[in-house]
């Protein structure tokens, strides 16, 4: 945990290397992933790198697997996983689909590889899309044939018997021409026909098409073809119709010839129909074509397939090494020639993997056996910041990067993330504190947990992919909803009598009880057996202030628990000054701001825990009871009823005003009850500061001294965190202040008097702004983490609402089938609302709380992420 507390410390390092190794060299430190390479060729354009042409290579490699996935994607082909990233970086390297290793030649095997594969794969993809418009030519003159043949046959014989009526007792000028030349088959006066194919949907608007160009002078027909055509270029299936258009003009038809081109429909001659012997030879010529047509095809198809399934073996591969490869070449690219065949390189190392870095160097240049040896040293660090660096796992990660999310940690500043890990499930769990809906929460974590090796290499969506890395974050969540569940004895909205009630009801059970009936402990007040082992008592949720006493108990729950982890962060805020050895930071804004939080908050604090742990029974109250005989029955500070003449009556006994006698409280510490009665402690709070040394009901000696003293202390602080800094930096001269906020030194002193006025004023506007975030912030902060009490109450009394109305009612029916409805409601609303939304609800008010509660005391954000040179986060990146 200590090395998550602090990223983890850099060197900045130089390396140079020679231009022969560099590919090699590259390719160990890779594997590594502990050194993030700087741009020594800020000037130069993508175009001018030395190493762009290998690039471009890259490039074109890429645009081929494109393709071939794209054509493997059309035989619907699952692609072989490459296996794990790590087994691929660990394993020589396989370019070749025959079994050949690369070495220093990758590209070039691989492009000779994938070259061969793309000639081939479009050249049958060439001869297919010309089979297939061959196939399709074949396949819609055989339709055009057929509908044809059938329109003559039929049509044409019921025109000739003069069953087409004239409409409205006048025959259309085409239909009259067309009867007449039928029934006078010997004279000039015949149809021309124009026949062919068109798409389906264009049926319509190429009717309408016709009949306007022409005036009506024509007559369409069209018949649909059952059997979908394949569109040669996207291979998609097309429905397509069998058109016949009669006219009876040259002028018409090259009209009709320019609208089937302009609707893209082919157009088909054939013999005349009144030969039935050229018709039938043409039909029988064209389905032998069609069926050797239909055969080459299906061959051709059968090779494309063949030869995707052999590239589906090895694309991944292929892609991951292609990726590698010029994750090199673009590293190579930020490297500086200062000198011929000779290459140097900067960046920042991981120091505890400083070694390992040289090591790789050393050892490509070793296997090189060349005569110029390698140089890798520490070079004076530039003024850019490092970058920041945690070493997380599969737990810590989500966590981290729910941090970095806001923001990414300056170098070595105190992360979050690391109390984050254990605060923010522990803050949902208060919110959404519920045993059964926190059950499903944490089994749906441990669910994810059970199958995360299954899942590791399966392609997820978004949000698959964001509830698995989150899988340990929701399993804690899950299980600190149940504690929290448990604290409220809280179930779907009913308390669980687990280990037995320590109050009974008067002549009742508990479980059975009536409006107005009686509690009384089971044990003697104060005792071990009165206290419920683990939670809260479950009388509590069958008590008539039940609401009053929740309210009263998570309220004051939320201010401790806000308190406490403001202040944490107010004291990250002092161990950062610590480590940066920043004085005047920790002198003069962390020991005031731990002051005023001290003198008002913490106080506030303790004034909770002193209330919980008074016996205001004792206090409110001495009482000694004797029977009539003048036997003692009790004689001892015990819980009373008052009657109206201020004696009381013990419970469980029966006395009488006579036999009942009642002290003052001898305690004596001052207001209004002398420190017997419980005090309201909003009110005490505001009378610190409105009414200093007046307590109405103080609660121990010396109380409104001690406030006082406090009040001071958190006045006297004020003045002390907005001023004294600003006097101590106006104080030194001739030194850059480096404050820790701004990017560049402020000069509180210099040869330049504009430049210090300047200077000094933005540290003093500055200060004045944290002074005031920081003292307002205390108060709204508080504030803010009520709504730790406010979505536990709304949890609770949802849940309670669709018990109610959705189960309860329906129980007391007695009906089955009203149950069976009832329970149906039921679940669904709690999926929706509690076990959905609400989920959702909590953790964006927790994460509020982390990111603008608790994260601004300390954290400055405004790190830069650590991003090395690694294939294995490149290869992830990809996919």
């Amino acid at each position: 945990m200590a090395k998550w507390f602090r990223s983890e410390p850099m060197e900045y390092i130089s390396i140079i290397m020679n231009e022969d190794a560099a590919h090699d060299c590259l390719a160990d430190l890779g594997k590594l992933g502990a050194i993030q390479f700087t741009d020594l060729n800020p000037d130069l354009t993508p175009f001018q790198r030395r190493y762009v042409s290998y690039v471009k290579r890259c490039d074109e490699l890429e645009r081929k697997l494109r393709f071939f996935a794209g054509e493997i994607d059309k035989f619907d082909l699952e692609c072989d996983t490459a296996g794990s990233v790590e087994t691929f970086l660990e394993n020589p390297l396989v370019v070749s689909s025959t079994g050949d290793s690369g070495s220093g030649k990758i590209l070039e095997i691989l492009e000779v590889e994938l070259e061969k594969y793309e000639v081939q794969l479009r050249e049958l993809n060439a001869f297919s899309e010309k089979l297939t418009v061959e196939y399709n030519e074949k396949v819609e003159l055989q339709e055009v044939l057929e509908k044809a043949r059938r329109f003559f046959m039929t049509d044409a014989s019921r025109l000739r018997t003069s069953q087409l009526r004239p409409v409205g007792g006048r025959t259309p000028t085409g239909l009259s021409s067309l009867l007449e030349s039928e029934s006078r088959p010997n004279l000039d006066m015949r149809f021309s026909f124009i026949t062919g194919v068109v798409s389906t949907e264009e049926c319509a608007r190429f009717e309408r098409m016709v009949f306007r160009t022409t005036r009506g002078n024509c007559y369409v027909r069209f018949a649909a073809i059952q059997q979908p055509i394949t569109d040669p270029a996207s291979g998609i299936l097309l429905e397509k119709s069998v058109f016949i258009i009669f006219y009876k003009s040259q002028a018409i038809e090259a009209k009709l010839k320019k609208i089937c081109d302009a609707f893209q429909a082919h157009r088909y001659s054939l013999p005349d129909m009144d030969d039935s012997a050229s018709v039938d030879m043409m039909l029988t010529e064209n389905a032998q074509e069609l069926v050797d047509s239909r055969t080459v095809l299906l061959k051709n198809q059968d090779t494309r397939y063949r030869l995707c399934l052999k590239m589906s073996h090895h694309i991944n591969r292929w892609t991951w090494i292609v990726l590698r490869e010029k994750s090199i070449y673009h590293s190579l690219n930020m490297f500086k020639a200062d000198v011929s065949g000779m290459l140097r390189g900067e960046g920042w190392v991981v120091a505890e993997n400083l070694h390992e870095v040289r090591d790789a160097v050393e050892r490509a240049h070793s296997n090189m056996d060349s005569g110029m040896p390698s140089h890798l040293d520490r070079v004076p660090q530039p003024w850019p910041t490092p970058p920041t660096y945690f070493v997380t796992n599969k737990f810590t990660y989500a966590f981290q990067e729910f941090v970095n999310t806001y923001g990414i940690p300056r170098y070595r500043e105190a992360n979050p993330a690391l109390f984050t890990a254990a605060t923010f499930p522990f803050l949902f769990g208060v919110m959404y504190g519920d045993i059964g809906h926190g059950m499903f929460l944490f089994l749906n974590g441990l669910s994810l947990i059970w199958n995360e090796k299954k899942m590791e290499n399966v392609k997820m969506d978004e949000l698959s992919e964001g509830l698995h890395v989150a899988r340990y974050m929701l399993t804690m969540m899950g299980f600190c909803a149940v504690y929290a569940g448990m604290m409220y004895n809280d179930c779907f909205s009913l308390g669980l009598n687990l280990f037995g009630s320590r109050w009974e009801f008067e002549g009742q059970e508990y479980g059975s009880v009536e409006d107005g009936a009686m509690a009384v402990p089971t044990a003697e007040y104060g005792s071990d057996a009165s206290v419920y082992p683990f939670g809260l008592d479950p009388v509590w949720h069958v008590t008539s202030n039940e609401l009053l006493f929740f309210n009263s108990f998570k309220m004051k729950m939320s201010v401790i628990f806000g308190i406490c982890q403001m202040f944490l962060g107010t004291c990250l805020k002092g161990l950062n000054a610590l480590y940066f050895q920043e004085r005047l930071d920790f002198l003069f804004e962390f020991v005031p701001m731990v002051i005023f939080a001290v003198s008002l908050f913490v106080y506030m604090v303790f004034l909770i825990f002193l209330k919980w742990s008074i016996d205001w029974n004792h206090r409110m109250l001495y009482a000694t009871c004797f029977d009539p005989t003048g036997d003692e029955w009790n004689s001892d500070w015990t819980m009373c009823e008052l009657s109206g003449n201020g004696l009381c009556t013990p419970w469980g006994f029966s006395c009488t005003d006579s036999s009942t006698t009642a002290d003052k409280c001898p305690l004596n510490y001052g207001g209004t009850g002398d420190g017997c009665q419980p005090p309201n402690l909003l009110t005490t709070l505001i009378n610190i500061a409105l009414s200093p040394g007046s307590v109405d009901e103080p609660m121990y000696a010396g109380q409104p001294f001690i406030q006082n003293i406090l009040l001071l202390c958190a006045v006297g602080s004020v003045p002390v965190l907005l001023l004294a800094k600003p006097y101590f930096l106006s104080k030194l001269t001739h030194v850059p202040i480096y404050h820790h906020d701004e990017d560049a030194p402020l000069y509180a002193d210099g040869h330049d008097d504009d430049d210090e006025e300047h200077g000094f004023g933005e540290i003093v506007i500055h200060q004045a702004i944290e002074t005031i975030e920081f003292v307002l912030g205390m108060v709204s902060n508080t504030a803010s983490y009520l709504r730790l009490w406010a979505l536990s109450l709304a949890h609770s009394e949802l849940a309670t609402v669709f018990w109610d109305k959705a189960m309860l009612s329906t129980l007391n029916m007695n009906n089955f089938l009203a149950c069976y409805f009832g329970f149906a409601v039921f679940a669904g609303v709690t999926f929706g609302v509690l076990l959905m939304m609400d989920v959702l609800e909590c953790f964006l008010h927790a994460l509020r709380l982390h990111w603008v509660e608790f994260q601004n005391k300390f954290y400055k954000a405004d790190g830069v992420r650590f991003t090395p040179f690694s294939f294995y986060q490149v290869i992830k990146d990809a996919e």
